[in-house]
């Protein structure tokens, strides 16, 4: 049995009762509360719940608007059936409808009624419209709340997920995994101040947990969650009551002002590996605000603003589906099957780190002034993919070395023009540098929620820190893959992927999005640019058609190489030669490891260090000459972004953001 607000009707007289029985059938009763009288009790709806060996209901809400029931069971699945066809019976079968009276029912109103179940047969069995089987695992369902047209579902797997209705189906957003260790999740309360509040268990002790300080907001020793509880909150005080050992135990808080203060509430728990912008949100009424990305290594990714004029950071939303820490971001621009407009920012987010594992979001920004950012993001969850999960489905994995389950994504970089009139497909590709010595590609199909792995190579035999793709296109239209890896050793390896991309999209189409990973071909050129790891990397297109790569190292040097694109000669097929025609080293250019780098003009550079000094270079023939030298606040500098601004009056602005211990705008 289990009680659900029935919409429509007054909540302090009529809710809806259902009522799990034989055979996986659920039973909607309206239950109305009459003074001096038996509650009069109104069969709406049968249902019939999926096959499976403890078929009964959990938990239920009503969607008012689309006439729809949404119901969480025993075996951790949520469930949406249609109530409009059931209620229309009903409202025509029943004896009070619209507040009437039937008259008969006074001559028996101190008496028993008859059972509004003698009939039950007249209404049909529905089925579920929509089915998401062990959504929460096999310990079940413990809630389902509606809010601001979300739904939200909680289970005792220790997370609970955000869903929305699409053509009458459920589809999951994103899943959410409070404080470690509350793998009992119960209820979720939404507060007038904006704060999420998740109750649940955590070994012998009640918890109430914030989402907005991310910490406990109660502890409550009460020998756990096997037992009838109510919690409830108000401005004035907290109560929580409980049975135990037979009795009715009863927690009382009063509400007492709060003595800590917070002088700057903290974006991770951890240091910030890696941070990119995603763009610029237009807020009506205010100034113009950027969006980044930040991941860390508490195991989360934020997406949040930073605005100049406030000066704060602001999250937006925060990611969780990794176990290990977040280590690299990637982003592919575009819109997806829906956004919002031309006026906001839609983009596949990709963000890898340790248990080489990388999760895909799809990511929609728009201007919102009512809120406190000025900006609302939806996050939808597209896909995922674990190398140890792929290993199992490996073919004679009994005669391979299995894949180390410690291999770390160092580095992302979407393969930018895949979808061609050479290359008609949805699928786009990702490519990896991953701690084994393997540089890796991916392919993704966002309609289909998949994420495969379609090639690999272990050229580098040795920890590859840093990859980046870029497109080549020659006057006649012809396009070229281009990838550039970097390794411990100080090597950059620059590949063609081309026909790696071709045949892997065909094979995809063929095999309906499951293959063999291919052998990537051997790099086109190596060279050796620093004597120990390269930590950072940036490749720029020139005016004339050549690539300046620049790259810094561990040992504090920076390389910047120009690369020429051209095709072989006396060749059947016309092959890609890459020539370098000019190469620059600055040795000991700062004190420690070069972290963040990047080209802003073919003959201005930027470097950013552990040092704590940002740099600008210009690139003169056969040197680097340092222009100026800024000191950052953000000690044991990760990694840095920039993007340029071209202000009212035509002038030209260099933004750049710096990560490590903290966040730093310039």
């Amino acid at each position: 049995l289990s009680w659900a607000p029935r919409p429509g009707l007054p909540s302090d007289t009529a809710a809806a009762l259902l009522a799990s029985g034989p055979d996986g059938e659920m039973l909607w009763l309206d239950v109305t509360h009459r003074p001096g009288q038996a509650p009069w009790v109104q069969l709406m709806g049968r249902y019939l719940l999926p096959p499976c060996k403890q078929r009964w209901h959990t938990c239920a809400t009503f969607l008012p608007q689309e006439e729809l029931l949404v119901c969480g069971d025993r075996r951790g699945s949520l469930l949406l059936f249609s109530c409009s066809s059931s209620s229309g019976w009903a409202a025509e079968n029943t004896s009070i409808v619209n507040g009437g009276t039937d008259p008969a029912a006074e001559d028996y109103s101190n008496e028993l009624e008859p059972s509004c179940l003698l009939n039950k047969e007249a209404l049909p069995l529905e089925s579920s419209l929509s089915v998401l089987f062990g959504l929460h695992g096999k310990t079940g369902v413990t809630s389902v709340t509606i809010h601001r047209g979300c739904i939200y579902s909680t289970g005792r797997d220790g997370v609970y997920r955000q869903l929305r209705l699409r053509d009458r189906q459920l589809e999951v957003l994103q899943k959410h995994r409070p404080c470690k260790g509350l793998q009992w999740i119960e209820e979720l309360h939404f507060t007038s101040d904006g704060d999420l509040l998740v109750l649940g268990f955590h070994a012998d002790n009640f918890v109430v947990w914030s989402s907005r300080t991310r910490e406990n907001i109660h502890c409550i020793p009460c020998g756990g969650g096997h037992r009838s509880w109510s919690y409830c909150s108000s401005p004035l005080a907290k109560v929580f009551a409980f049975v135990k050992s037979g009795d009715v135990m009863l927690y009382h808080c009063e509400a007492k002002p709060c003595e800590q203060q917070v002088l700057l509430p903290s974006l991770h728990g951890r240091e910030i590996t890696c941070v990119r912008r995603l763009g610029a949100v237009e807020v009506p009424g205010r100034a113009t605000v950027n969006v980044f990305v930040t991941g860390s290594e508490d195991t989360t990714a934020c997406v949040l603003v930073l605005s100049e004029n406030s000066r704060a950071a602001v999250p937006l939303a925060r990611l969780s589906d990794h176990i290990s820490s977040v280590r690299t971001l990637a982003f592919a621009m575009g819109p997806g099957d829906e956004g919002f407009g031309d006026e906001g920012l839609s983009a596949l987010l990709f963000s890898a780190g340790g248990r080489a594992q990388i999760e895909c979001y799809r990511l929609l920004c728009a201007g919102d002034a009512a809120s406190e950012s000025g900006v609302a993001c939806q996050v939808i969850h597209v896909a995922s993919h674990r190398l140890d999960k792929y290993w199992e489905k490996k073919k004679n994995r009994h005669k391979l070395v299995k894949m180390d389950p410690e291999t770390r994504y160092m580095s992302l970089s979407v393969v930018p023009g895949t979808s061609t009139k050479q290359l008609p497909t949805p699928w786009k590709f990702l490519a990896a540098a991953c701690s084994d010595g393997s540089v890796r590609i991916f392919g993704l199909l966002e309609a289909a929620q998949k994420l495969v792995l379609v090639a690999e190579s272990f050229h580098h035999q040795r920890c590859v820190l840093k990859v980046e793709a870029f497109l080549h296109t020659w006057a006649g239209g012809e396009r070229r893959h281009l990838l550039c890896s970097a390794a411990t050793d100080g090597s950059i390896a620059f590949w063609d992927i081309t026909s790696t991309i071709m045949n892997a999209a065909d094979a995809l189409q063929q095999a309906e999005g499951e293959m063999q990973p291919l052998a990537l071909d051997a790099p086109l050129v190596t060279i050796m640019a620093h004597s120990c790891g390269v930590n950072s990397l940036h490749i720029r297109e020139t005016p004339e058609g050549r690539y300046l790569v620049a790259s810094g190292s561990d040992d504090g040097s920076i390389h910047v190489c120009l690369l020429e694109v051209a095709l072989g000669r006396g060749e059947a097929i016309a092959e890609t030669c890459l020539q370098v025609l000019e190469r620059v080293s600055r040795p000991c250019a700062h004190a420690a490891h070069v972290t963040g780098i990047r080209v802003l003009q073919p003959d201005l550079l930027l470097s950013a260090s552990v040092d704590q000094r940002l740099t600008l270079w210009k690139q003169c023939p056969g040197e680097l000459v340092p222009l100026s030298t800024t000191f950052f606040h953000v000690p044991d500098l990760a990694e840095l972004d920039c993007w340029e601004v071209v202000e009212a009056g035509g002038e030209l602005w260099y933004y750049c953001v710096l990560c490590g211990q903290g966040l730093e705008m310039l």
